[in-house]
């Protein structure tokens, strides 16, 4: 039991410190390394060598990959970009591995020391944050290696333990999934090939037994990024995905080759620590050299294997042509155009808003969010755009038309920022765990199908000039004002009943009113189209 809980805390150790020594390169680069990613990966050569320098920095593969995920799914990098990456990552989580093999454990006690000093000494603070993690980092995990090499010595000879460590030999596929198991635990496929290097140089494992962990351990490095993956856009989940197809193809093609890839290994180092450690990157070179040629056809097979269609998203405006300014009519119709296109995303913002309210876990955060952005971008737009075009020589017809664009945007915005509304209350209703009465369910339900319907049609008349249903939603008004009358009063009469909660009721009256506004909103957009 003693050896076990001495090399559960030497591991811990080690992991610490890892993740130590990356965050303080993070900080002493700063935000360098995001902007490195963003800017840095015009084409794939670049990307790869992005993607290594990175992570030999961050020490993580998974933290390369999940950045790539993010960056993706931001709209700020393309899959292809993406996938070169994580190429470069793989190569860069070897690093761990090649520092671990020259055992330098001696070194752990004086780089604590080291760091401390510079915790309590340095005056800047970069100093004092970056360069003091970095080394308190590095000699931890020195120090944590140097405990659990010491704690396992002694089973060398304890043979149910030399046994599990070398089944791989026997059998790879089962090594494999080893590895990618303890990778998945440790979260770091340098973590698991860091502790193999130790354990090889403590004559407790081999280079052939640790071959099928190694390559496990890059399928299981994977399984971080498809976590966060969930939830995120098609393109970021393809990202995922990729990170986990392309080292699951690398495994394949090595494995019927493991023994060609130990035999160079083997003649690569002097001892078995330097020989795993050659073998991970050997390992990630090749798969990536063979790969990256193929990377078009790559991303091919990745969108066929996680099909959908992607909803692109463009920011800013579309349609506003600064060179058609000087051409009034046309620069009108352009303006109409986008008022339509930020009428539909409105319209897409409030639908995804109500079927969050009510608990649909599918819909696209992100994208709602990045929907919200670019309303506010186009109102802003549009406004600029039509005080250009007044500049110019316009007739009344065209001047009505561009002054209703100017109120409709306005309008259009306030829908959203409701929609925005409704999203956080749904986030207060869920956290507080509020219940809803089935008649509170009931009328809210009718409340928002009409509120919902009124800017569906709308959207439908302002983009076919149908004046006949703007007219309609004029109409509604009343319906829509005499419901929330209505409903709001049944709601204070359960509440003095004590059928309905208290805190759920402030959720529902504030969607009354959310509900009720975005009728109004509607309203002054039917009018307009009307006036025109």
């Amino acid at each position: 039991m003693e050896t076990i809980l001495m090399a559960l805390g030497g591991v811990a150790l080690f992991l610490y410190g890892m993740a130590k020594m990356g965050e303080g390169l993070q900080k002493i680069a700063g935000d360098k390394l995001r902007k490195f990613l963003e800017t840095l990966t015009s084409n794939r050569l670049s990307a790869v060598i992005v993607g290594l320098i990175v992570t030999a920095i961050i020490q993580s593969s998974g933290a390369t990959s999940v950045m790539c995920v993010s960056f993706v799914n931001a709209g700020i990098m393309e899959l292809e970009q993406a996938i070169g990456v994580i190429m470069g990552a793989n190569i860069g989580t070897t690093v761990t591995a090649q520092i671990v093999a020259f055992k330098l454990e001696k070194v752990a006690l004086p780089a604590i020391a080291l760091g401390m000093a510079l915790m309590l000494l340095g005056k800047r603070k970069s100093v004092k944050e970056g360069c003091a993690d970095f080394f308190l980092g590095f000699g931890m995990l020195f120090l944590g290696l140097s405990i659990t090499g010491d704690a396992v010595a002694p089973l060398e000879s304890y043979a149910p333990f030399v046994n599990l460590l070398h089944i791989g030999k026997t059998h790879p596929l089962i090594g494999i999934v080893m590895g990618a198991i303890f990778t998945t635990i440790l979260q770091s496929s340098s973590a698991l090939t860091g502790l193999l290097v130790t354990l090889a140089s403590r004559n407790v494992m081999d280079l052939s037994a640790a071959l099928p962990m190694v390559l496990g351990a890059n399928i299981g490095t994977t399984f971080t990024a498809l976590l966060a993956s969930v939830n995120t856009s098609l393109a970021a989940r393809r990202t995922a995905y990729a990170h986990f197809l392309f080292n699951v193809i690398g495994v394949l093609i090595f494995l019927p080759l493991l023994g060609p890839l130990e035999s160079i290994a083997a003649r690569s180092g002097l001892n078995a620590a330097r020989q795993i450690a050659n073998a991970h990157t050997i390992f990630n070179v090749v798969t990536t050299l063979l790969l990256l040629p193929l990377a078009p056809q790559f991303v091919a097979l990745i969108c066929k294997i996680v099909k959908g269609h992607e909803l692109t998203l463009e920011h800013g405006p579309k349609y506003l042509d600064a060179k058609l300014v000087s051409i009034p009519f046309m620069a009108v119709v352009q303006t109409q155009k986008e008022v339509v296109r930020m009428a539909k995303l409105c319209l897409e913002n409030l639908e995804t808003a109500v079927a969050i309210f009510w608990g649909d876990k599918r819909k696209d955060r992100k994208r709602f969010d990045n929907i919200e952005d670019v309303i506010d971008e186009i109102e802003e737009a549009i406004s600029y755009y039509v005080a250009k075009i007044f500049q110019q020589e316009v007739n009344s017809a065209q001047a009505k038309i561009l002054t209703s664009a100017i109120s409709i945007s306005a309008d259009l915005e306030r829908i959203g920022d409701h929609a925005t509304a409704i999203v956080e209350l749904a986030d207060y209703k869920e956290n507080h765990n509020l219940p809803f009465s089935d008649e509170a369910v009931k009328e809210l339900d009718d409340m928002i199908s009409k509120a919902v319907e009124s800017v569906r049609v709308v959207v439908d008349a302002l983009e076919n000039n149908d004046k006949q249903k703007a007219a309609g939603i004029i109409a509604m008004d009343d319906i829509l004002d005499d419901l929330e009358r209505d409903l709001r009063a049944r709601h204070i009469k359960r509440l003095n009943h004590g059928i309905c909660y208290p805190a759920s009721g402030v959720v529902f009256l504030d969607m009354l009113s959310h509900l009720e506004r975005i009728g109004d909103h509607a309203v002054n957009i039917a009018e307009e189209i009307i006036a025109t």
